[in-house]
């Protein structure tokens, strides 16, 4: 049994890594949109899936990104999902060519809501836990569900306790 807490188990992204990991998604899209291999547009969950949808858009060449405001996490507390702010209602339709980015996917809570909303939409994350990925249709790296994941834009230059021990 340990006595670290559950964000102890840490998975640090740095800028390198998500730009990285990012392309790689796009690579991963590139061709399979429903229009001849084409994607319309790109629609951001915000704010996490901002830097990787401006990623995907640069690769893939699509001019067309809008955002989704949607909150489920209160600092570290993961809680009910809510939309903030939609997209524009005319761009999104159904979700038909429409791919919706996202940096990470853990319970499904926050993809689950914007599924209902458009279902026909491609769901592309850069990382996802098990619990999340029934809800994601394109991911590039799996993590365990217990590990949290400090992206760099959650992060600043410190001193780290070392795994184990204290030396």
């Amino acid at each position: 049994m340990t006595d670290r807490l559950p964000h102890e188990k840490g998975f640090h992204i740095s800028w390198d890594q998500i730009h990285r990991d990012s392309r790689a998604l796009a690579w991963r899209l590139d061709g399979q949109g429903p229009d001849e291999g084409a994607w319309k547009a790109i629609v951001a969950i915000t704010r996490g899936g901002m830097a990787p949808a401006m990623i995907v858009s640069r690769e893939l060449d699509i001019r067309t990104v809008d955002t989704i405001s949607v909150r489920s996490y209160h600092h570290q507390a993961q809680g009910e999902a809510e939309v903030l702010k939609a997209p524009d209602a005319e761009l999104m339709g159904d979700g038909t060519g429409v791919l919706i980015i996202d940096d990470l996917v853990d319970s499904g809570k926050t993809l689950e809501l914007v599924r209902e909303m458009y279902p026909n939409a491609h769901f592309a994350t850069v990382y996802a836990k098990p619990k999340g990925r029934p809800m994601v249709d394109t991911f590039i790296t799996e993590v365990s569900q217990d590990t949290w994941i400090f992206f760099p834009w959650d992060m600043a230059l410190q001193y780290v306790e070392p795994y184990r021990g204290t030396d």
